[in-house]
């Protein structure tokens, strides 16, 4: 009978933190605090440019498009019921903007702000272009405007010739240097929102929350709905196809915690199933489960507190902390008392140094983890320390206000000694070099889709409704950044001459056309002053072939005003305002301008290909690749950190136990990692970072296993049946996680079950071995 003012003790210690932990944890503010956004892995202050590029892209506009198809019928677009639509999604505060592509009044606007502002916008560029023309002719600099006003009359000519130019006849008085058709002729390259399917009439919306906040994602849904439900009221037939990241997010979001609760769930009975196989009396393994949950609320608990943002495979992982904190529980529950009167503090007394060295030495391991770059592998740190660390106190308090905290086994057999020593060590030796040949057969693969739950029907819906916007595989995205709008615009003239070297049969297209670089907007000034003469010899040209000049008087009163408003023109980042300020619909997406700096899109009928030098500041904005090699840097950076977590756990463990015992206790966790390694390399498996964070944690695991049993070894006694019900209720909570459908929690899982299952078999088969004749 244990004293009654230690269980009270005890049992109120242990109800006042569990009550504080659910307290904190009803305070939590889960929809802030947890994230399903597979970018926020990447750190905040990434250091790779193209990587802080897509951080920045998931709160800009390119994260918050969607694009949505209407249909009637067999195939017809309803445009009327389109508007309908789209004028019930504006209602709503949640779209910031909603196109009907078909719709040309947001185009027409655009024309004629480019029509009204073409001197400033195109003009500076026309006249840099054909400077440099004149230079190849050598002539001299006086004959320039004489030469220019021919070269204008010749491409007017030509244009005049073919077909296309009448729907520009209106325009050519005032434009006959071609500003506006030859933009027009370069625009139909970004082919971006034309509305000319015939499937579907084409929606854009762009949602002003973001497609990861709970807010961009089902009330956005239900707002479409709506929209569709009072559309169909008047057209029954119509039907709704659409995609947004925001259905991506909120789906991956509803199958992560759908796994995350049968996950939990089936570990738990996982780890009860084992243990009841292995006990006499059944009911008392009901013991054991205020101990794991202690454990998981306690990782709950510290990790919130610890970090204002945790992705959600943090607890996805979490759901097998079940198996390692039933470890000081079995330990200490399956212990005999010395004597029948001991008392529970002498047993705790004796199994304190054990218990105390498997989770400080595992959690000081753990502790390395918080000095990564990745903010998954730190949250997974802090999470599993938590947990450990909970489930020893957990174990501590909860025993002790029992009056018999006693678990008892059923017995095994185990095998003679002096016949197993030849054939443990014979099959040991060859397991060993199978092991060791598998090291060598291993190759490494990480794939940032292996972080998420497939949607094959979203993805297949995905290219549905792009193949209607006319989005194609065959089409290379670029993105070039700068600090300001100048320095992106240099920066894209740099690519676009780097993009048309490489592809010179698909040169890139870019709203880049229409803002003038700065060298030359500022050198238009001087240019248009020596161009003086320009007026008089062009309407000579104009008469000489046939054309009446009066008849473009328009273009030379405008000359004149542009030539006397050179001085006081508009600054240079108000002018890439002003053009953004008209874009609408997806061309909005072309140009970029804030505080975080300013971006062009370029956009390129060839498949992706070779990647632009990093000095171009150009990055395709398909950065799968770019990722991959993220989470490679990152696992050669973990292998570094997980290496040094070890390397301690094996130091404090010889400063503990001795040089010998030590080596006993290290060679159990790191024998059973180069077993577990090479045979997924046997097998042709390839790794990924996460194979590399569960092996930690197997080898933390087997750790504990190796020092409980180095404390029975010393006493010249078999290894304690904990350690066997523990591990097999570890690779069984962790082989649940082998079924989860997100790749890298399954390879997590496989992994730590083969280590944890070696390092059992090691224990077992250690003395056997060892055995003298």
């Amino acid at each position: 009978m244990e004293p009654p003012v230690q269980k009270r003790l005890a049992r109120f210690t242990l109800i006042g933190l569990t009550l504080l932990g659910l307290l904190w944890l009803a305070r939590v503010d889960f929809d802030q605090k947890i994230s399903t956004n597979v970018i926020d892995l990447i750190p905040a202050d990434e250091r790779s440019p193209e990587l802080s590029l897509v951080r920045s892209l998931v709160g800009d506009r390119q994260a918050r498009a969607m694009m949505l198809a209407l249909r009637l019928g067999e195939g017809a677009a309803p445009a009327e019921a389109a508007q309908r639509f789209a004028t019930k999604l504006r209602a709503s505060k949640l779209f910031r903007d909603v196109v009907v592509l078909s719709d040309t009044g947001s185009r027409d606007a655009l024309g004629k702000f480019v029509f009204d502002h073409r001197f400033d916008l195109l003009l500076p560029t026309w006249l840099e272009e054909r400077r440099r023309e004149f230079a190849v002719t050598q002539r001299p600099p006086a004959e320039y405007p004489a030469w220019l006003a021919e070269h204008t009359v010749d491409a007017l000519d030509k244009f005049v010739a073919q077909p296309e130019s009448v729907a520009f006849q209106e325009l050519m008085p005032s434009d006959p240097l071609l500003l506006v058709p030859a933009l027009a002729d370069r625009a139909q390259a970004l082919g971006v929102g034309t509305g000319s399917s015939n499937q579907a009439a084409l929606i854009w919306a762009l949602i002003a929350p973001s497609p990861f906040s709970e807010e961009g994602q089902e009330p956005v849904f239900h707002a479409i709905d709506a929209a569709l439900a009072a559309t169909q009221r008047e057209d029954p037939n119509v039907t709704l196809l659409w995609t947004g990241i925001n259905r991506f997010a909120a789906e991956s979001k509803r199958r992560i915690t759908a796994e995350m609760s049968w996950l939990n769930t089936l570990s738990l009975f996982a780890v009860l199933g084992v243990a009841c196989v292995f006990v006499r009396r059944l009911w008392k393994v009901i013991h054991l489960v205020p101990v794991i949950l202690f454990s998981i609320l306690g990782a709950w608990v510290v990790a919130t507190m610890a970090f204002d943002r945790l992705h959600i495979l943090v607890f996805v992982v979490g759901s097998l902390l079940s198996g390692v904190a039933i470890d000081y529980g079995f330990y200490l529950y399956m212990q005999p008392a010395l004597r029948p009167d001991e008392p529970y503090r002498d047993k705790l007394g004796r199994l304190l140094k054990p218990l105390l060295t498997s989770c400080l030495t595992t959690v000081i391991g753990f502790s390395f983890l918080l000095f990564s770059e990745l903010p998954l592998i730190r949250q997974l740190g802090v999470f599993v320390s938590g947990g450990l660390v909970s489930a020893l106190i957990g174990a501590i308090l909860y025993f002790g206000q029992l009056d018999r905290a006693f678990l008892e086994t059923r017995s095994l057999p185990r095998p003679e000694l002096s016949r197993s020593r030849g054939l443990v060590r014979g099959l040991s030796a060859l397991v060993a070099i199978a092991a060791l040949y598998g090291i060598f057969r291993l190759s490494w693969r990480d794939d940032i889709r292996q972080l998420e739950v497939p949607t094959v029907e979203l993805q297949a819906n995905d290219q549905r409704v792009r193949s209607l916007f006319g989005d194609t595989q065959d089409r290379a995205i670029y993105l070039t950044r700068g600090a300001n709008v100048a320095e992106a615009r240099e920066a894209l003239d740099h690519f676009l001459h780097w993009h048309d070297r490489q592809y010179p049969d698909a040169p890139g297209a870019s709203l880049g056309w229409l803002i003038p670089s700065p060298t030359v907007w500022t050198a238009a000034p001087e240019e248009l002053k020596t161009l003086a003469p320009f007026e008089t010899v062009l309407r000579e040209s104009l008469e000489r072939r046939g054309y009446t000049a009066a008849s473009f008087d328009p273009f030379f009163e405008s000359w004149r005003g542009a030539q006397a408003a050179a001085s006081h023109r508009p600054e240079y980042a108000e002018l890439a305002t002003m053009v953004q300020n008209q874009l609408t619909g997806p061309l909005s997406l072309l140009l970029s301008t804030g505080a975080n700096g300013a971006s062009f899109l370029t956009l390129a009928n060839h498949p992706l290909g070779a990647q632009p030098p990093p000095e171009l500041s150009t990055y395709s904005v398909s950065q799968l690749e770019s990722l991959n090699g993220l989470f490679s840097r990152y696992r050669t950076s973990a292998l570094r950190l997980s290496a040094a977590g070890l390397g301690l756990v094996g130091a404090s463990v010889f400063v503990l136990y001795g040089f010998r015992r030590g080596i006993r206790i290290f060679m159990i966790p790191a024998g059973s990692c180069v077993i577990a390694f090479g045979l997924l390399g046997l097998m042709g498996q390839p790794l990924n970072l996460f194979h590399l964070l569960g092996a930690f944690l197997g080898v933390c695991l087997s750790h504990n296993y190796a020092i409980f049993s180095a404390e029975n070894a010393g006493r010249r006694e078999p290894p304690p049946p904990s350690i066997r019900l523990s591990a097999l209720t570890a690779a069984s909570s962790f082989g649940v996680l082998a079924f989860s459908k997100i790749p890298v929690v399954s390879a997590l899982g496989t992994i730590v079950a083969l280590i944890v299952l070696t390092a059992l078999l090691m224990v077992e088969l250690e003395p056997l071995a060892a055995a003298k004749d």
